[in-house]
């Protein structure tokens, strides 16, 4: 009667195991859909503009995150001065506000 009672036991946690395992499945692969298609693509695209932002030359023509045009004038550690518009203002701006790099380099081409 023991052995009787140990096997149906043993047989009951092991499809719990299972039907547990059965359940998770679906959970587990949405996080693994995710990763590959939301977050990976987007630390991508992270670095890349880290680099763009890094390899930031005098002369370039840059675009800030407000919609600012201008060519580079000078360059800090964390700051960029720009030359926008006719008149040659001149502005000051942090290198992580810099979107976009219009000026194509030879290593870029």
């Amino acid at each position: 009667m023991t052995t009787a009672l140990l096997e149906t036991t043993t047989a009951a946690t092991e499809s719990s195991w299972i039907l547990m395992l059965v359940q998770l499945l679906p959970i587990l692969l949405i996080i693994v859909i995710m990763y590959f298609v939301l977050i990976r693509p987007q630390k991508k695209r992270e670095k890349e503009v880290q680099k763009m932002r890094n390899s930031l030359q005098v002369g370039d023509e840059v675009t800030t995150s407000g919609g600012i045009i201008g060519r580079v004038v000078s360059l800090r550690e964390d700051t960029v001065v720009i030359e926008t518009g006719s008149d040659r203002s001149k502005i000051r701006v942090k290198r992580w506000a810099i979107q976009s790099n219009e000026t194509l380099h030879d290593d870029e081409a």
